[in-house]
């Protein structure tokens, strides 16, 4: 029996995005900003997270971009799909770091690693994907001096963020399969069906590659 047999029949998961959620279209001003401009708020935003300035400074920092995805109308669940691994690791740090240093830095750390989150999810949400590699292309350009194409580095990117979500789904897949056999506790049953599903699907986007001439 098929790994893809396993789940027949039964509905499957709805697509999973990644931490960083879907693009939500939108009018908004945040939606029309232009996609460069986002990636480089988005970058002095990851700057300004890693300076030390306090809890409270952190929470304000969150507030904002609270309050801009708001003005944005993206949808919450849209905006905090997939947020669960990242709120515990978030209070994993946060205990770790204050064991370590201190509560007020293990609530900075805490609340600096969701605002980071929440603004990427942001742009994400008020930005098309196309976009966003178009941005990835023009910064890659300096690079066919090494003999890069710029085109390459995107497609690059594109095929990862489209590979993630396509693993943490067929691993959630083949985890509901083994549990409809009993056999959830074996490990075995979730990561063989898995792997094999994720080469067919590495080979399957090869294939694609390959007959557009982009296998080199």
């Amino acid at each position: 029996m098929t790994p893809d047999a396993l789940t027949r029949g039964r509905p499957l998961r709805p697509p999973w995005a990644g931490p960083l959620g879907l693009h939500h279209p939108g009018d908004s001003v945040v939606h029309r900003l232009p996609a460069t401009a986002k990636l480089l708020l988005l970058a002095l935003t990851g700057v300004a997270v890693v300076l030390p300035a306090g809890p409270s400074v952190a929470a304000a920092g969150l507030g904002v971009v609270v309050l801009v995805t708001a003005l944005a109308r993206v949808p919450w669940h849209r905006t905090t799909r997939g947020l669960l691994p990242v709120l515990v690791t978030a209070v994993l740090l946060a205990a770790y770091q204050t064991w370590v240093r201190g509560p007020a830095l293990g609530a900075e750390v805490a609340l600096d690693l969701l605002t980071l989150v929440l603004a990427g999810a942001l742009v994400t949400a008020t930005t098309r994907a196309d976009d966003l590699l178009a941005v990835v292309t023009r910064a890659a350009r300096p690079l066919r001096h090494v003999g890069l194409a710029p085109e390459t580095v995107a497609l690059t990117v594109g095929l990862f963020l489209r590979t993630v979500p396509v693993l943490v789904q067929v691993v959630g897949e083949s985890r509901d399969a083994a549990r409809a056999r009993g056999l959830d506790r074996d490990p075995r049953a979730v990561v063989v069906p898995a792997a094999v599903r994720m080469v067919g699907h590495a080979r399957t986007t090869g294939d694609a590659l390959a007959a557009r001439g982009l296998a080199d």
